[in-house]
């Protein structure tokens, strides 16, 4: 398919203005409309509307000259040899020494209170799903219940160890 300022008649380096292209549109439009008594080029008309749609504003124009820019997909490619992916970092596991501030925080705070908030915070996540049943509600009442827990139990922790 050809790019889009080709499909309009109008040069990708030309700095054109809004009003530039829905000229180039439209002087496309009126010779390839389906609605004219000659039938148009319905095909060509799509196509010149696609592009319009694409290059109607600076901002589209200067995405499909960076398109244009771009090398083709598979270009430069060495035969047998996949090209490299940037893989997304992965989460890491805790740290042992996170897990142990945790446990110490807890232990420092008031672990019976912590505990029946986490035990509150079960209840409430179980009675929602079961009430709600399969509907949507169900897991949004369960992270309802973690999120208050999250935001409550901060009073249970004994304050932060040094180190």
């Amino acid at each position: 398919m050809a790019d889009a300022f080709s499909l309009l008649g109008i040069s990708p380096e030309d700095q054109l203005t809004d009003d530039e292209v829905r000229a180039a549109w439209r002087r496309i439009a009126a010779a390839t409309h389906p609605d004219r008594a000659d039938g148009g080029d319905p095909e060509r008309f799509a196509a010149a509307a696609a592009a319009y749609t694409e290059l109607r504003t600076s901002y589209g124009r200067n995405e499909a000259r960076a398109a244009l820019a771009e090398p083709a997909p598979g270009a430069g490619r060495q035969p047998g040899r996949r090209p490299s992916r940037a893989q997304p970092p992965r989460a890491q596991p805790p740290r042992p020494a996170t897990v142990a501030r945790l446990r110490a925080r807890v232990r420092g705070g008031r672990p019976a209170r912590l505990a029946l908030r986490v035990a509150v915070a079960a209840v409430a996540a179980t009675l929602g799903v079961l009430a709600a049943g399969g509907e949507p509600a169900g897991p949004a009442l369960a992270v309802g219940a973690a999120t208050w827990l999250l935001l409550t139990a901060r009073q249970d922790l004994g304050p932060p160890s040094a180190g």
